[in-house]
């Protein structure tokens, strides 16, 4: 069933969902603080450039927010120019920024109060899964709200779950991350170590990837890898960015994440080396370079 539905973020990532949104024939209102992204956005998909993220709320039934961190939500939601100004009661917050369980927790108490539905939505896939349509979607919230809006996110997401009650999407993005840096850097080393013994990187790698070491990594990456090519997917100052959430959270939880703390330390080395908006399997230069 068609909605009105806002979008504030237009990032690599917001572009593509708010625009899939508008395919499925939803009236989609967006808000980007880089207002003629807005406005090209309106004009390709022929929806609505607003001025604030108030004015992008104001009569949705759904609003998504897919922008950077914690500080970057509270500025699009808070305020007399922000969503929750705008928003109606009933209407419901959806957030797929990837961020702390704590921003999650305060955004859902807010929500309450104005007796708006919240939904913490974190998604996987980069912008090949969001072009596509084919985004994974972590959810935290209650039954009845994250129910209201699932057929709405199935237009860009192909898998789409609840995993518990508030702050559980977040911390279930934050497992994913702790995955990946893990892959990323063990495929680092295997690409690397069958150059440095003369392989033929492409069949070694179609011979492993077709047993228990298959991995997205290693089939979406280890070429670009073996070709120092790194300008395919997420950035390694997004990556860091994600892996300090974690880091925060296991010392509030206690969980022991050391692999996950050493490849961050080595995405900072790769920041050293110039690397900033490399993709993340660059962790293959920084061996090259330092070992």
């Amino acid at each position: 069933m068609s909605k009105k539905v806002a979008f504030i973020g237009l990032g690599v990532m917001g572009y593509p969902m708010a625009g899939h949104l508008a395919s499925a024939g939803h009236t989609v209102s967006v808000f980007n603080r880089t207002k003629a992204k807005a406005q090209k956005w309106a004009a390709e998909h022929k929806g609505t450039a607003c001025d604030t993220p108030r004015e992008a709320a104001s009569g949705a039934d759904i609003v998504m927010m897919c922008v950077g961190n914690d500080d970057d939500i509270r500025s699009v939601v808070y305020g007399d120019d922000g969503v929750l100004s705008g928003i109606a009661k009933g209407a419901i917050l959806v957030d797929h920024t990837t961020a702390s369980a704590i921003i999650a927790h305060e955004l859902a108490k807010e929500c309450a109060d104005k007796n708006v539905g919240f939904v913490d939505a974190p998604v996987s896939g980069g912008q090949a899964g969001a072009e596509n349509g084919a985004l994974a979607i972590m959810c935290g919230g209650d039954q009845k709200t994250f129910d209201a809006v699932s057929d709405t996110l199935a237009a860009y997401g192909k898998n789409i779950a609840l995993i518990g009650d508030t702050g559980a999407g977040q911390l279930t993005k934050m497992v994913n991350q702790i995955c990946i840096a893990g892959l990323v850097q063990a495929l680092a080393e295997g690409v690397n170590f069958a150059q440095a013994a003369n392989l033929d990187v492409e069949k070694v790698m179609g011979v492993v990837g077709g047993g228990a070491a298959q991995s997205w990594q290693l089939n979406n990456r280890y070429e670009t890898m073996a070709k120092d090519e790194f300008d395919f997917g997420f950035a390694v100052d997004w990556m860091r960015k994600d892996l300090s959430i974690v880091l925060n959270e296991a010392r509030n939880n206690g969980a022991s994440v050391p692999v996950t703390a050493m490849v961050d330390q080595y995405y900072a080395d790769v920041q050293k080396m110039g690397g900033n908006r490399w993709d993340t399997s660059s962790l293959i230069a920084r061996l090259k370079k330092f070992g």
